[in-house]
């Protein structure tokens, strides 16, 4: 019989699934010295947050199959060590998408009525019923920024309340907008419009201060903003000195930049509501995701596959071997299309030319589309879902083969099209590092890696000295540089290997000169 580590306290009712397929060991206070001991008995571990599954520990766990988390976040285990040893990693996102909806609909209802500040003055004696004039949400615009599982079900709440919803999401297609009854906009439009507004959307380089002065003066002045996203989305000094300044605008925050959340000037306006990052935190949540983790570890353990792998789908050792390197260029092929296009890709194509051809390629498509999605959305994309989230989003996915790959063992090539631009990438090996051979057609040479920027010009005299001496004054060094043409005085393609990343002013003051066409940083 397999043997299982419950190793953080989890719902009784995830124990019972296990009970009957291995010997539970339930040592919800197991310290990491014993851990680190006694981690190779075991076929399969539970946690939650408190037990941290370091490299240190997966390197002893000679027998470990799968780690399981009874919740959302894996921030507690090294999924990359997992993954290097064959170890699937599950975890349970679905089990707190209606908590987190309710809470965030808690939220709002609280603020639109004044709910906290008028409890706080009746258990103060007072009776200040003039004082708590609230305001229907019926009627009143939401806008939602980020529509994976916990925006969605926080649409369907609103739609209850007859509020009317627009949502700024670069993945939603008009199809499901229009299911859901729901309005797509730009961001700009949302921060303007909307009467409340909630965030779901992931803490990314791109979405840190993604709300802060600008767009709070921007918003209405009885506008209501949630957030039990993510601390960090929001600026938290910018809130508090629009807030004060606008005691009809209001706030509900369940997360912080640093938590717990101390010496906080927000927790001195009548105009706010905090809580103690807890919107994730019912009997409901945390029994599902005992259930829905001991499920996925009760299937690993007899064979199957699980739902929610983490990293990877299983391959026979052999196949893994021959793959793996591969994993590590789909990752870069990924990453570089979300940043080329910020936006929606309607379609895309992967073609494997060469070996590759030859070989199951499911794993590396569902790798590549993780990179792609996971940036853009809260809930975790992972191997297994990856396919399913891609077509929510209106992705049409296409896979070929070829058996040609010219003078290279294998090529992967990705193309990705929307309804202003197509991007083909074409990357191969190169000491088993990825390498990116060509760029819409022009030929380059380049290791993705770092701080990088692609900028299409015109190939004529002095283009690229003023490139250089513009970033020069910007004090950005150039570490390496490669430049594909087709023609002579035609349109070239240049990648740049930088010691300091190009702002999102300095790529629009590159695009300012005539013989520049594009310029897209890229961070990989």
């Amino acid at each position: 019989m397999t043997k299982v580590l419950i190793a953080d306290k989890i719902n009784e009712k995830g124990i019972d699934v296990l009970k009957d397929a291995s010997e539970i060991v339930n040592n919800p206070k197991i310290t990491p010295e014993e851990l680190l001991n006694t981690i190779d008995q075991y076929d399969g571990i539970i946690v939650r947050s408190r037990t941290k599954v370091t490299k240190e520990v997966i390197a002893n766990a000679k027998n470990l199959k799968i780690i399981a988390r009874a919740g959302v976040g894996v921030d507690n285990i090294d999924l990359k060590a997992a993954t290097d040893n064959g170890i699937m990693v599950v975890n349970a996102p679905e089990s707190t998408s209606i908590t987190v909806a309710e809470h965030a609909m808690g939220l709002m209802l609280s603020l639109s009525r004044k709910i906290a500040i008028a409890d706080a003055s009746v258990k103060s004696g007072k009776w200040d019923k003039s004082k708590f004039m609230g305001m229907e949400l019926k009627g009143k615009t939401l806008g939602v920024i980020g529509m994976g599982r916990i925006g969605s079900q926080v649409v369907k709440r609103a739609k209850s309340f007859e509020m009317n919803v627009i949502v700024y999401d670069p993945y939603i297609t008009e199809d499901t907008a229009k299911k859901l009854g729901v309005t797509i906009t730009d961001f700009e439009t949302l921060i303007t419009k909307a009467d409340v507004m909630t965030i779901h959307v992931p803490l990314t380089p791109e979405t840190k201060g993604l709300i802060s002065e600008p767009q709070l003066r921007q918003m209405k002045k009885h506008a209501i903003i949630i957030n039990c996203a993510r601390g960090g989305i929001i600026n938290e000094e910018d809130l508090y000195k629009v807030l004060k300044d606008e005691p009809d605008m209001k706030a509900g925050l369940d997360v912080y930049q640093d938590e717990p959340l101390e010496n906080s000037p927000l927790t001195t306006l009548d105009n706010v509501v905090l809580t103690p990052h807890i919107a994730a935190s019912t009997k409901e949540a945390q029994r599902d995701a005992a259930i829905i983790v001991a499920k996925e570890v009760k299937q690993v353990l007899s064979g199957e596959t699980p739902n929610n792998v983490l990293n990877m789908p299983v391959l026979d050792i052999e196949t893994f071997q021959e793959l793996k390197p591969y994993f590590k260029l789909t990752e870069k092929l990924g990453l570089m299309l979300m940043q080329i296009f910020n936006k929606n890709i309607q379609k895309l194509n992967i073609t494997y030319q060469g070996e590759l051809a030859n070989l199951p390629k499911d794993s590396l498509t569902r790798h590549l589309l993780k990179e792609l999605l996971n940036p853009m959305l809260t809930e975790p994309v992972n191997a297994v879902n990856a396919k399913a989230v891609a077509e929510q989003r209106g992705i049409i996915l296409t896979e070929s083969e070829s058996s040609f790959a010219g003078n290279y063992d294998s090529i992967i090539k990705v193309e990705a099209t929307n309804n202003k631009r197509t991007v083909e990438i074409e990357g191969t090996l190169q000491n088993d590092k990825p390498l990116i051979i060509s760029i819409n057609g022009y030929s380059v040479n380049m290791l993705p890696c770092g701080t990088m920027a692609i900028i299409k010009y015109k190939d004529l005299p002095g283009t690229i000295g003023i490139i250089g001496k513009m970033l020069g004054e910007e004090e950005i060094n150039i570490g390496e540089m490669q430049v594909g043409r087709k023609e002579e005085g035609g349109e070239a393609v240049m990648i740049l290997k930088l010691d300091q990343k190009i702002t999102d002013e300095v790529a629009n003051s590159l695009k300012t000169i005539p013989e520049i066409e594009e310029a897209i940083p890229l961070k990989l």
